[in-house]
């Protein structure tokens, strides 16, 4: 897994040796949206025979059934970019929060629901690797119609098509999938495995979880508070961030364990505690995974790349709002390395 670098506050406690002004860029959004990448975890133990015949086939029905279709993912053709036709895939993922609490901000949105995170996840052509790009909440981007403004509001404005459609002319890439997640999804999972193991780098409290540097068992609300958390620190998301990377590392591991993979039941209550609380377009179904599980089938975790949109560091809009600049320099190369499919030499360049 690949970390690239940015400008941001410094990190405490346990990176109190890193030097000032230079940070790791660590996954943007919090980790509800992890579930579509175990998703699509699934979908590879299901195809590549760790789970077979009838019990797979139940796996299948139970996501088909359970999850929402959107009833509209997807902006007019005519403003989107041409689809490549060199077998590369994009999905992206992202996360919503219908409970409405103070770590949401965007209000007024077509389904009610609010949303801070997204994540661009690019499946090379040769089915070699995948990276899984976050994009920050306050990243300040021109919105369609709506002129410049901070990315998350573009859910608010136009639900999953205009969010499609600003990503899409942000990157210049075409999306081929939406999968959208609600926060309780997230705990269900969570719960489903078992809990996971959490490396913290800093000591903290949050909705009255507390975290201790070092190793953490986390599931349920706990494990909610852990990546939802920014209040507490100084730096906010930047904390934050790291925090959602760490417990992306353990997920994963976790879902590819040998405890996971030989369990039919937690396999089962995984899928069911996910595919209840995931909305998709209308093509991101069961079939559409278990394709794309066959075609990564030799997949390993070292072939996940995490890192974020290039940033530029924080700033301050016109009219006084706290946002997150883009790499102007940086983002053509970026949008190069997509339509292209070339991201590894992207990644590789990247100091």
């Amino acid at each position: 897994m690949t970390d690239i670098f940015t400008t941001g506050p410094d990190d405490q406690d346990l990176d109190d040796h890193e030097p000032t002004g230079r940070r790791k860029r660590h996954m943007s959004g919090p980790v509800k949206t992890l579930v579509i990448l175990a998703s699509v975890l699934v979908g590879i133990l299901v195809t590549v025979g760790v789970i077979g015949g009838v019990y797979a086939m139940n796996l299948a029905r139970s996501y088909d059934q359970k999850t929402t279709k959107i009833p509209q993912a997807f902006p007019d053709e005519s403003t989107r970019p041409v689809a490549p036709t060199d077998g590369s895939m994009n999905i992206l993922l992202m996360g919503s929060d219908s409970r409405a609490d103070a770590t949401s901000i965007d209000e007024g949105g077509p389904s009610d629901q609010r949303t801070d995170t997204m994540m661009l996840m690019h499946v090379d052509a040769d089915r070699k690797k995948v990276y899984v790009m976050s994009i920050m909440r306050d990243l300040w981007v021109p919105i369609p119609g709506h002129g410049e403004a901070k990315i998350n509001a573009a859910f608010a404005y136009g639900g999953a098509p205009l969010t499609v459609q600003t990503v899409e002319q942000l990157l210049q890439t075409r999306i081929d999938h939406v999968a959208i997640i609600d926060f309780e999804g997230f705990k269900g999972m969570t719960d489903a495995l078992g809990g996971v193991d959490v490396f913290s780098q800093k000591r903290f409290t949050a909705r009255g979880t507390t975290i201790v540097p070092g190793l953490n068992h986390l599931a349920g609300d706990d494990a909610l508070n852990f990546v939802r958390e920014r209040y507490a620190f100084t730096d906010g998301d930047y904390t934050r961030v790291e925090n959602q990377q760490a417990f992306m590392t353990a997920i994963v591991d976790k879902v590819i364990s040998r405890d996971t993979l030989t369990d039919p039941a937690k396999i089962s209550a995984f899928v069911d505690s996910v595919s209840e609380y995931l909305s998709v377009d209308d093509t991101l179904d069961a079939g559409t995974l278990a394709n794309l599980g066959v075609s990564l089938r030799g997949l390993a975790k070292e072939d996940i790349d995490f890192f974020t949109v290039p940033t530029a560091g924080t700033g301050t809009s016109a009219d006084g709002q706290s946002i997150v600049n883009l790499d102007t320099a940086l983002i053509p190369r970026l949008q190069a390395a997509l339509k292209d499919d070339a991201m590894e030499s992207f990644m590789l360049s990247v100091p």
